[in-house]
């Protein structure tokens, strides 16, 4: 390859709580244990040359004042978008500046709900939408996620357009890929609950921050994509940050098509003075969404691929009672622990410790509504996931 995903880079004490923080109270790695950074969703790879190349480049020059978002920021996008994901007509006005994801979410309900309002999410969740939607005062109305017969994570869209129905409910998260299944949609999939949203009256804020990181020839399909109505009443949200390991400079983009839905989002965002973009971001956006952006990429996906593979062969060989999906997108696993605890007779809380105490920092999966579940973080070396599952295979599953 091209490009180092095999260097085990030491990360402590160098602003990352990836391997800082433990996060499980009263918990400490026994002596002789390194720890294996399997938890919050960022990577440990060295990113893209070209991003560090164009922040250093800008620190040359020794003012940082007040800016304009260049024109380049703009046609970075427009032509990592069409180039990424068959995006066609994107425009500058339709690109917008983000501080992140969760916030551009929490400017769109604010521009058109109001609080204790219920909004539609799927279940399995990510616990950033869950925290930030309680905390702004709305209400969540959960459309659970069902695995079929072969194990695959479905739309139950009965249960969303009855949910939906029943509750009044005029907006929709949609997580596409989603986290933390790992679940990427199809056309026909994405079709039928825009089908839904379009017959119930609901504005739609699709979270795509995981697009780009897509395995074993799978196909992101942008929700706006799908049909007119789509693009007319929906709000996607991107980051270069889960691809490049960027969330620490913070910057996020919506793309917004309606010139109604934009205008609201973009006054909501506004109100805090606050959602402005960061002079090195920018140039971290421009240096990644360059030629060598995309080739470093696909050297990723091929990388997580072959970690993901690796994993779902080994739990699914070795760790009878617990299950799961091998995903088709992004960096995590989200595993059902379930049948082994009950056959062990250990408690979530325990297994996760277990874990914990042999340097496996893994991540408790009830606050993503998953009653026995574990959320596991594979973007580190193929060297360090052996190196984990060996550690669970001994000391945790089969002690």
């Amino acid at each position: 390859m091209k490009y180092d995903f095999t260097s085990v880079m030491d990360r402590t004490g160098r602003d990352a709580i990836a391997v800082d923080v433990i996060p499980f109270a009263g918990v400490s790695v026994r002596e002789g244990f390194s720890k294996l950074p399997m938890w919050v969703a960022d990577m440990n790879f060295p990113t893209v040359p070209t991003i560090t190349e164009a922040i250093a480049e800008r620190t040359k020059h020794p003012a940082f004042g007040y800016f304009e978002v260049r024109d380049e920021y703009y046609r970075s996008i427009i032509d990592w978008q069409k180039k990424r994901h068959g995006v066609e007509g994107l425009s500058e006005e339709c690109i917008g500046y983000e501080n992140g994801v969760l916030g551009c979410v929490i400017s769109a309900l604010g521009a058109f709900c109001s609080a204790g309002d219920n909004i539609l999410l799927h279940a399995p969740t990510y616990i950033g939408f869950t925290m930030s939607l309680e905390n702004n005062g709305y209400n969540i109305i959960h459309s659970d996620l069902k695995r079929d017969q072969e194990g695959i994570w479905r739309m139950d869209y009965e249960d969303m357009d009855k949910k939906i129905r029943e509750n009044h409910i005029h907006a929709a998260v949609f997580c596409s890929p989603h986290n933390p299944t790992g679940r990427v949609w199809e056309r026909e999939e994405i079709e039928r609950a825009m089908e839904i949203y379009r017959k119930n009256d609901c504005i739609v804020i699709s979270d795509e921050i995981w697009s780009d990181i897509i395995l074993y020839g799978n196909t992101h399909i942008p929700t706006q994509s799908v049909s007119e109505d789509a693009k007319q009443r929906t709000v996607a949200v991107y980051a270069p940050s889960k691809t490049f390991n960027l969330a620490g400079l913070v910057g996020s983009y919506h793309i917004i098509y309606n010139s109604y839905l934009r205008d609201r989002v973009r006054k909501q965002s506004s109100l805090s003075h606050y959602n402005m973009c960061n002079v090195l971001s920018m140039h971290a956006l421009i240096g990644a969404y360059r030629e060598e952006g995309h080739e470093w990429l696909d050297e990723l996906c091929a990388v997580i691929g072959e970690n993901a593979e690796y994993a779902y062969r080994y739990i699914t060989e070795h760790f009878k009672g617990v299950s799961l999906a091998k995903p088709q997108g992004t960096y995590m696993l989200f595993l059902d622990c379930e049948q082994w605890c009950l056959e062990h007779g250990k408690t979530l809380d325990e297994l996760l410790k277990a874990g914990y105490e042999v340097g496996v920092i893994w991540q408790d999966g009830r606050p993503f509504h998953g009653p026995y579940a574990i959320r596991m973080n594979l973007a580190l070396p193929y060297a360090l996931v052996q190196e984990a599952f060996s550690r669970l295979d001994r000391w945790v599953f089969g002690a």
